[in-house]
Formats: structure tokens, C-alpha cells, sequence
């Protein structure tokens, strides 16, 4: 094997960059509400772009695949919940309570929606399905995040969110219906410039991660945790990553799942929304356990390892035509 296929891509370099700016520099304040807005912004343009870029019928068949979306519904609602149990007692072993609580409120939570669509376009993936099975992850989790919270973690709380909701209608699913009525008008032009829409996948991710990390370090991460603590959490998701990860791999080719249809569903199934999950733990654990910051902890530090491992991932799946990036 040569060096230089150990080193990191491009892209993978640049969410380290990232990581590390938000980490040195993170946005505060006025800086931050910038940031959000341009990252808003640069979500809905994804989806717009998205959109104008499919046709009619791949829409339909990407709604119509229920088998996919019940694979992906699976892997995001049975699959983490359960694994996270079999976790338990090496959780209990390694991290605090508080901490592998936090891993328990990951296994319950939505899948994300902007950076799997993302990495699932950069893979070669199904997109159509992706749009479908992340967005209706995130509507479902309004509801079924808390019911599974309340079974894993023996609580009470939280009820639906219709805020969450108008929120994913506003800034996903609308963007992408425009762009797709654009479509007869500017079509042409998006085909002609598939760059166009990488750029908007690639950097949608970036800005995402800074001022994700940029609020979790503002927020305190690396003063009120050891560092002990930090590394038996990463080795905790990375183990659960992984598992899913493999699992629903496994899964896709045994249910006879086409190349496309397989990186929908591994990074559709395989991640765990952040942007859903702070505003659920604030309601959901608010004046009942206290240190909020260690109960969401595990969730900043999946959701940072889960983009950058599966932008290794899609980027294997891209070069490979879709050969399988678990072995050589």
C-alpha cells in the first residue's frame, strides 16, 4: 500500500482545520448568530440545489422505496437503542453516569438530516431517498425521541415540538420543492455544474461542524471535563459508530439493496442529529438531573467523529464506485 493512501483527503484535513479553529477561535456572541444565519443559508441552498438537480421521476421513486426508509427507521430507532443497552455494563465501567447517560440519549435520537443528504451526494448515493428518510427521521424523533428517552433512561418529559417541525418544513423539504419547480428554468445549468453542488455539500459540512464545536466550546467542553473522561467517551462512540456502521452495511447487501440504495441507507441510519438533540436535552432533562453539559457531551462528541469518519467513508465509496469500504 503506498504512504499516501494513509493520509487523510482534502476534505477529511479540513474538518480537522475546522475542529481545531472552533477550538483556538471559536464564534461568540454576534459572531455566532452570523454564522447560524450563513449556515441556515447555506442548508437551504444545499436543498435547493438538490432539488433543481433531480428529475420528476427519481423524487417519486426516492418517496416510494419504504423499504430503505423502514431500514433506515430501524438502524436510527431499534438498532442505537438497543445497542446502547448491550453497552451498559462496559459504560458503567468507563464513564460517568451522567456520561453514559448521554450515550443512551444518542441511541434515542433522530438522524441528521443536512450532512447525510450531504455525504450521501458525495458518495453517489440514492439522494431522493436520503432527503425522505432523514427528513421523516426528524419528524418522527419529535415524538418517538422522548417516549424512547423516557423507556432508556427511566424519565418523563418533553412533548412535541412544533417548532422542530416548522423549522424542518421551512428550511429543507421548502428549499428543495422550489429548487425542483426551478428545475424547467435552470436545470441545465446544475447539470452543467456538478462542482457547483459538491462546493455547497462539502462546505454546508464545514460550517456546520465550526459552530457546532465553536458552541461547545464556548459552552466550556475542554474546562469542565477530564481529559480521562473525554477519551473513554470518544472510545464509547467510536464503538457504537462503528457497530452501526457495520451492521447496516451488512444489512443492505444481505436485504439485496442496490449500490445507491446502500449509501442512503448507511449514512442515513448511521447518524444521530445534534441540532435536534441540544433542544430535546434542554426540555427533556431540565431541573431533573443537573449538568446538562456532561448529559450532552457524548452527543457533541458523536456527532463531530460521525462526520468526520463518514466523510472518510463517502469519499472511499466515491472512489470505489461503491465497493465495500469495510474491507481491502
Amino acid at each position: 500500500m503506498s504512504p499516501r493512501r494513509l493520509l487523510p483527503d482534502s476534505f477529511t484535513l479540513a474538518l480537522l482545520a475546522t475542529v481545531a479553529l472552533a477550538s483556538l477561535l471559536p464564534c461568540r456572541d454576534e459572531a455566532a448568530r452570523v454564522f447560524d444565519i450563513v449556515t441556515d443559508g447555506a442548508i437551504a441552498l444545499l436543498f435547493f440545489l438538490h432539488g433543481a438537480k433531480l428529475p420528476r421521476q427519481a423524487i417519486v421513486q426516492g418517496v416510494t422505496h419504504w423499504r430503505l426508509h423502514l431500514t433506515v427507521f430501524a438502524s436510527t430507532f431499534v438498532l442505537f437503542p438497543l445497542l446502547g443497552l448491550a453497552l451498559q455494563p462496559l459504560g458503567q465501567a468507563l464513564l460517568t453516569p451522567q456520561l453514559y447517560l448521554g450515550v443512551l440519549f444518542v441511541c434515542a435520537l433522530p438522524s441528521t438530516v443536512q450532512s447525510s443528504i450531504a455525504f450521501t451526494s458525495i458518495a453517489g448515493g440514492n439522494v431522493p431517498a436520503a432527503v425522505v428518510s432523514a427528513s421523516v427521521s426528524n419528524l418522527i424523533g419529535i415524538v418517538l425521541t422522548p417516549l424512547l428517552v423516557g423507556l432508556l433512561l427511566a424519565s418523563h418529559g418533553g412533548g412535541m415540538s412544533w417548532h422542530g417541525v416548522l423549522d424542518i418544513v421551512l428550511q429543507l423539504l421548502l428549499p428543495f420543492v422550489l429548487g425542483h419547480v426551478a428545475r424547467r428554468w435552470i436545470g441545465t445549468f446544475v447539470d452543467r455544474h456538478k462542482p457547483l453542488l459538491r462546493l455547497t455539500d462539502q462546505g454546508t459540512i464545514l460550517l456546520v461542524v465550526y459552530t457546532a464545536f465553536s458552541a461547545a466550546v464556548v459552552q466550556g467542553l475542554w474546562h469542565d471535563t477530564p481529559l480521562g473522561a473525554l477519551v473513554s467517551t470518544l472510545a464509547m462512540s467510536a464503538l457504537l459508530l462503528g457497530l452501526v456502521m457495520t451492521t447496516v452495511t451488512w444489512a443492505a447487501r444481505r436485504l439485496g439493496f442496490s449500490r445507491r440504495d446502500e449509501i442512503a441507507i448507511v449514512f442515513c441510519g448511521s447518524k444521530k442529529s445534534m441540532a435536534s438533540g441540544i433542544p430535546m436535552a434542554k426540555i427533556l432533562f431540565a431541573g431533573q438531573l443537573g449538568g446538562l453539559g456532561a448529559l450532552v457531551l457524548p452527543l457533541m462528541i458523536f456527532h463531530q467523529l460521525q462526520l468526520m469518519v463518514c466523510a472518510v467513508v463517502a469519499r472511499r465509496y466515491a472512489r470505489r464506485g461503491g465497493a465495500s469500504c469495510w474491507r481491502r
